[in-house]
């Protein structure tokens, strides 16, 4: 079993929305990604996002899309980006991990093989952001059968059937879209995003996420109200492609808005 349920399951108990949050891995170099890591969960982060940088990263905007750019020109591969688990592991063996990415760097690595590295390397969860439910086979399998949950992206515009479909084969967690459009896009309409919420926990008992367009502590907290999870990533990556130069300023910066962003999600859950 991954390490998402028993830490879903004590949040749950304290009354508190999990955070998570999203970096690049590899951006700016390899050399900050796994402090970072540690910086990210000694601020406040309950679970960690990794994105597996991609050449085409179409779910994503231009902040998250230049991560990817930086990532992949200092030499990020899925295999290097396995190994800064496996690293991050050696003293945190209890913060829930998530590998974010496309179905081609998985491909080209070989499913099977994948599957089982990243559970090697400690990997709890993996979204992969352009695989289907339809084909999600069998991929889905291969890491449910090594104690990695497949998390599933659910949209707006998902339909009921779907939405079933979805619950159906998703472990973990589910990470509900909560805009049409890119990361990093347009603000949220909190309002809906309760009312969608309703209509997924019919669905399923999983955990339900949200992402995409949390920008700040006050949409965060906003968020937690409800949710059991809020995403925050390009918000993050803009703030580390700012200080891409001075790593030391970077995971300051990153610190304290990420500390801010746990502060205004308990006050709000108090």
């Amino acid at each position: 079993m991954s390490r998402l349920a028993p830490v879903f399951k004590e949040l749950k108990r304290a009354g508190r929305s999990a955070l998570v949050t999203y970096i690049t891995a590899g951006d700016p170099d390899g050399s900050v990604s796994v402090p970072l890591m540690h910086a990210l969960a000694k601020a406040g982060a309950d679970v960690l996002e990794l994105g597996v940088p991609f050449s085409d990263p179409t779910a994503d905007g231009p902040v998250i899309q230049q991560a990817c750019e930086r990532a992949l020109a200092a030499g990020t591969t899925l295999g290097k980006v396995l190994a800064m688990v496996k690293e991050f592991r050696r003293t945190d063996s209890h913060t829930p991990l998530v590998l974010m990415g496309y179905l081609n760097p998985m491909e080209a690595f070989g499913i099977e093989a994948f599957a089982g590295a990243a559970a090697d390397a400690g990997v709890d969860g993996v979204i992969t952001v352009d695989m289907p439910p339809e084909e999600a086979e069998p991929l889905a399998g291969l890491l449910k059968a090594k104690g990695v949950d497949p998390v599933f992206l659910l949209a707006p515009t998902t339909s009921g059937a779907r939405l079933d479909r979805i619950c159906e084969i998703a472990s973990g967690f589910v990470y509900y879209v909560a805009l049409k459009g890119v990361t990093g896009a347009a603000s949220l309409d909190v309002q809906d995003v309760q009312q969608r919420l309703q209509v997924i926990r019919r669905a399923t008992h999983l955990p339900v996420g949200v992402g995409f367009g949390v920008h700040d502590a006050q949409s965060a907290a906003k968020l937690a109200q409800f949710a059991d999870a809020v995403v925050v990533g390009s918000a993050i990556v803009n703030r580390i492609g700012e200080h891409q130069s001075a790593p030391r300023e970077m995971l300051t910066q990153v610190s304290g808005f990420v500390h801010s962003l746990r502060q205004a999600m308990d006050a709000a859950r108090a």
